[in-house]
């Protein structure tokens, strides 16, 4: 069997790793980030690769840095990997390291590459209104996802589908791929494809861009929105001066909404406010319906609890 050094630390890069121990591949080191302090007590808090190594006795490696760290380089050295599987470790390997297996370095990416080279594939799919993403795994160089395409596999996105549920699907399919190559490296029959140029990126996120813009945005681009920051950060806007966060909406069938004047209201108007039926906002094209919300200091909860003791009026305005 293979000699596989893991590197790898949220909950995606342990599906990969729980994958290939129950492979029976010999796992003899998990690199993954030094523990996070949490909450209100800021206790530390291991990442899911640590817990996962931990309850199967594997040897664990916390580096607060890896580059220019030679004691570091040289443990990975000394235990003599055939490969290093790299799943969402979240630090840039030096070429140093990405020299030291006889195989290289294989890293597990959440596109269909080139398609979304970067921090935030499977969000940015979602995000732009992809119907279609996948899992690529790919001999690492030093470029930000420019290695050789090994393996990939497709998967529909549903219309509906959030970041954190195509998260955990396309976690699964990286396990399963990621086995999938190491069978072929151990057998010699992998092969390896360039790349090509026509690649887009897919940038870490930030809370600005989490900020409906009503003016700009159409019902479905602020769908795409909300389902791609959830369960991350949630897509918000202000009413009355409060941050209100949207967790679930969805596009409404504006021929069972009958708005006189509808092109001569503000972008962000509330339209209806309805106990049963919930709230209707207009946007630059097309209207949404909020189906979970939260407001600002407080949890998130279906449209009909809030509007019970949060009212939200007829011709309020989001975004002001």
């Amino acid at each position: 069997m293979l000699n596989i050094i893991f590197m790898g630390t949220p909950d995606f890069a342990k599906e990969s790793l729980e994958a290939i121990y129950n492979e029976k591949y010999n796992i003899c080191g998990v690199v993954t980030n030094p523990d996070k302090p949490k909450g209100r007590g800021m206790k530390l808090i291991p990442s899911e690769v640590k817990k996962f190594a931990e309850e199967k006795s594997l040897k664990i490696y916390q580096p607060a840095k890896i580059k220019n760290n030679e004691e570091f380089i040289q443990e990975i050295k000394e235990l003599n990997p055939d490969v290093i599987c790299v799943v969402a470790y979240g630090k840039i390997l030096p070429q140093e390291i990405l020299d030291i297996p006889k195989y290289g370095c294989i890293n597990v990416h959440g596109s269909l590459l080139p398609k979304y080279r970067g921090a935030a594939p499977i969000q940015w799919a979602i995000i732009n209104g992809d119907e279609i993403t996948g899992i690529t795994t790919m001999l690492m160089d030093a470029g930000m996802d420019t290695g050789d395409i090994i393996l990939s596999e497709k998967v529909e996105i549903g219309k509906d589908e959030t970041t954190g549920e195509l998260w955990a699907r396309l976690a699964k399919l990286g396990g399963k791929l990621l086995v999938e190559t190491l069978n072929q490296i151990q057998n010699q029959t992998v092969t390896y494809k360039k790349q090509s140029d026509d690649f887009t990126i897919a940038p870490m996120l930030s809370k600005e861009m989490a900020k409906i813009d009503w003016n700009t945005k159409s019902a479905i681009e602020i769908k795409n929105l909300v389902r791609g920051l959830n369960p991350i950060m949630g897509a918000y806007t202000y009413l009355k001066e409060k941050k209100i966060k949207f967790w679930k909406v969805e596009v409404a069938n504006e021929d069972e909404i009958i708005v006189e004047n509808l092109s001569f209201i503000k972008n962000g108007t509330v339209l209806i406010s309805d106990l049963k039926d919930g709230i209707f906002v207009k946007t630059k094209n097309g209207i949404l319906k909020i189906l979970e919300i939260q407001g600002e200091n407080a949890k998130r909860m279906s449209i009909q609890e809030y509007l019970r003791g949060n009212p939200i009026n007829e011709f309020d305005v989001f975004g002001m």
